[in-house]
């Protein structure tokens, strides 16, 4: 038995299929999804989803959002910056965390929006690092973070 899981982001479908269990970072913790499941609306945070069908396991990177679950779907709005780990240009995730980084150093901010978007721009570039680090399985060597 599986359970369809949709996984959407603010452009584009990340992932569609049938699959035998889902794993949201839940805003109250980690839940596990399996068919059948009762229906939950629920808010998610910055981490990873899980989903795995016939021992295959695939990881995605979600900058928070909302997942609702029904018996037979779950189907995850995602906001910015949800992508498979094996999508994630570390190059571009470490650029963007630099250009973020130097952005925040300065002094105080004259624009607070701006500030505001750095800050999360800093948050889904770390979140992309560590899924990498943690979780993609290639031979590459990924650097430590200096966090």
């Amino acid at each position: 038995m599986t359970i369809r899981c949709e996984i959407i982001s603010q452009d584009r479908t990340v992932f569609t299929g049938d699959v035998d269990i889902v794993v949201l970072p839940g805003a109250a913790g980690e839940m596990g999804i399996l068919p059948k499941h009762a229906p939950v609306l629920t808010t998610l945070k910055y981490g990873v989803v899980k989903i795995r069908k016939g021992g295959k396991e695939e990881i995605f990177a979600v900058a928070g959002g909302v997942a609702e679950v029904q018996p037979d779907i779950v189907t995850i709005l995602a906001d910015r910056g949800s992508e498979n780990i094996q999508d994630i240009d570390l190059e571009r995730a470490e650029a963007a965390k630099k250009r973020a980084e130097e952005y925040l150093a300065k002094s105080a901010p004259a624009d607070t929006d701006h500030y505001l978007i750095m800050e999360a721009a800093l948050r889904r570039a770390n979140l992309r690092l560590d899924v990498v680090r943690r979780y993609r399985k290639s031979g590459m060597r990924i650097p430590p973070s200096d966090n």
